[in-house]
């Protein structure tokens, strides 16, 4: 008996790897088999939670903070600078200088038109006196009155000459009282384009030297957005933005305006979007880019599950007596371990989650979708459908 014990242990000691390829063989076969047995089989349901919150519809965009007004302040006439008075950030008000040009050219124009109005002016009272002299004369019969129409034809002439050099004269003044640029609004002086010293041109176009934002406490935001998700958006809509300075900020904003010229992008339709901005703690700079997420509709405190829970095309695989349910307004509801066919409408859609609207949900029911056997196509169906990034989608 000894011997035959001995023989047959022997064998597996001798042929000691296949002797650890069935136990490795053997040991697999029951982890993976519990495995299976614990994870379900086919006859066990896939589900989807319903989950009650908030849901929102956003389109995103992006787009350049800017003052709500700029003025650009230019120079009408030539010359050197002469000296500057503001710089980058200067606050400045209405009136207040803020460059003067070399007025030495512009003042020698004012003295000779002066010159020359002084001499217009001689001339007409000369030719005044003629007239009144000649007048009478002719009156008493004394010369002909083709000499006194000649006369007065020299005196309205020099009356004219007085006129034309007088609005020269003003021209030269005005042009001198442009050598003082001032300030046409109360602001902030964002960009300053000239030194000291440097020569303005004037010749065919008025030449910028700054730029005053009016107030910066008051910001706006433009923004392009596609011509697929414009018609959502409206005036009075709430807009929540970041930017990278204050990356774990969100800012606030309200559509003001929706521009109806729209441009073409890389062959996409695009309209401007206006977005008012609170500044009031002047944290906000113009030119920072903004991520912007337009509100275009809100559902607060809903029932809602994920999109994929509405892919199911029969209820033939869960209830056999459900198959000629429609599935367009009906849920197979998991219960208590109980299956119940609920009927429902499609609230609010978003990118994720669709709200459902029925009197008939309760806390903890889950949303059948199939059979165990049948989660990989469920899956492949969601990544196919699921692929709307602005969040926009039909009611």
């Amino acid at each position: 008996m000894w011997a035959k014990i001995k023989q047959f242990l022997s064998w597996p000691w001798r042929h000691k790897w296949w002797t650890l390829l069935i136990i490795i063989a053997v040991g697999g076969y029951m982890i993976f088999g519990a495995s299976a047995k614990k994870t379900g089989n086919k006859g066990e349901f896939v589900t989807v939670n319903i989950t009650r919150g908030d849901m929102e519809q956003v389109v995103s965009a992006t787009g350049e903070i800017s003052p709500v007004n700029t003025v650009s302040v230019g120079s009408q006439v030539s010359g050197t600078i002469e000296d500057i008075f503001v710089d980058f950030n200067s606050q400045v008000k209405q009136g207040d200088i803020l460059l003067k040009i070399e007025p030495s050219v512009l003042q020698a124009s004012v003295t000779e038109a002066k010159a020359s109005l002084d001499s217009a002016v001689s001339q007409r009272n000369l030719a005044k006196s003629d007239y009144i002299r000649d007048k009478s004369l002719y009156a008493d019969g004394f010369i002909a009155r083709a000499e006194m129409e000649k006369s007065l034809a020299q005196y309205e002439q020099a009356q004219a000459s007085v006129v034309r050099a007088q609005s020269q004269y003003d021209k030269a003044v005005t042009n001198l009282g442009y050598a003082t640029i001032t300030s046409p609004v109360n602001g902030t002086v964002i960009s300053r384009k000239v030194d000291k010293g440097q020569t303005v041109a004037a010749s065919f176009q008025t030449p910028d030297l700054f730029e005053i934002a009016e107030d910066l406490t008051k910001m706006q935001i433009e923004t392009a957005v596609s011509e697929a998700d414009i018609g959502m958006i409206q005036q009075g809509q709430n807009v929540t933005f970041t930017v990278d300075a204050y990356s774990g900020d969100k800012f606030k904003g309200v559509v003001r305006q929706i521009r109806l010229s729209p441009t073409t992008t890389s062959n996409v339709v695009v309209y401007t979007v206006v977005i008012d901005v609170d500044n009031s703690d002047l944290r906000l700079m113009p030119g920072m880019t903004a991520f912007v997420t337009i509100i275009v509709n809100r559902a607060e405190d809903v029932w809602k599950a994920q999109n994929s829970a509405f892919l199911l095309r029969s209820f033939e695989n869960i209830d056999p007596k459900a198959k000629d349910i429609p599935t367009a307004n009906h849920l197979a509801i998991l219960r208590d371990k109980q299956v119940v066919i609920v009927e429902y409408k499609k609230g609010l859609v978003t990118a994720t989650d669709t709200e459902i609207i029925s009197d008939d949900i309760k806390s903890g029911d889950k949303i059948i979708v199939g059979r165990f056997g049948q989660e990989s196509s469920i899956k492949k169906s969601t990544t196919r459908r699921n692929s709307n990034p602005m969040g926009g989608g039909p009611r």
